[in-house]
């Protein structure tokens, strides 16, 4: 199982920017899909976006295309999330995931290991 450690949640207003980082403790020579998934309360848990670490193919959910990016932050087991143009709707924990390569099926039922997660709250 993959561990991760989280950072970078807050609170911010409508429009407003955060970035999360995660850490993974993944064997950088295997290809891995990491993603990020977000839960509102009484809300399911979603996909945010997803990397797949062996050729950084892309996955973003609908809702957040043209306001967040997914990219390696630097080292090969660390992931970002910067999220711009935030709105209030983007309010929940956050969450690292990983599975093995591909991010095609950006399901929670595909993903085994979980972060603690980090919470982003946005008001309006």
């Amino acid at each position: 199982q993959v561990q991760f450690m989280e950072s970078g949640g807050g609170s911010v207003q409508a429009g407003g920017s955060l970035r999360l980082s995660c850490t993974a403790s993944i064997d950088t020579t295997s290809r891995y899909c990491l993603g990020w998934f977000r839960q509102a309360p009484g809300k399911a848990r979603e996909p945010v976006a997803g990397l797949t670490t062996n050729n950084n193919y892309t996955y973003y959910a609908d809702s957040v295309v043209g306001r967040f990016t997914i990219s390696r932050d630097g080292a090969k087991n660390k992931l970002g999330l910067q999220m711009n143009n935030l709105k209030p709707e983007d309010t929940g924990m956050y969450r690292c995931a990983a599975k093995a390569a591909p991010c095609t099926l950006m399901t929670i039922h595909n993903f085994n290991s979980w972060g603690q997660g980090t919470q982003v709250t946005v008001s309006s």
